[in-house]
């Protein structure tokens, strides 16, 4: 399984470790998507700036 991860909220405004957490995980403005892969490094980054994005699981 792997993270669709997409942006949902600008980081205008947001803590600076925030800012660097979005752009670490490939994103950088709102409704932006990547897939990443599902492991505990990426989750704890989404757990970090989870009020900023949103996140679903798909398939390979």
């Amino acid at each position: 399984m792997k993270l669709k991860i997409t942006q949902k909220k600008s980081v205008i405004g947001a803590l600076k470790k925030h800012k660097a957490t979005i752009q670490a995980l490939g994103l950088g403005r709102p409704n932006q998507s990547t897939v990443k892969p599902n492991n505990a490094q990426i989750q704890g980054m989404v757990q970090s700036v989870r009020h900023l994005v949103n996140v679903e699981e798909v398939n390979d």
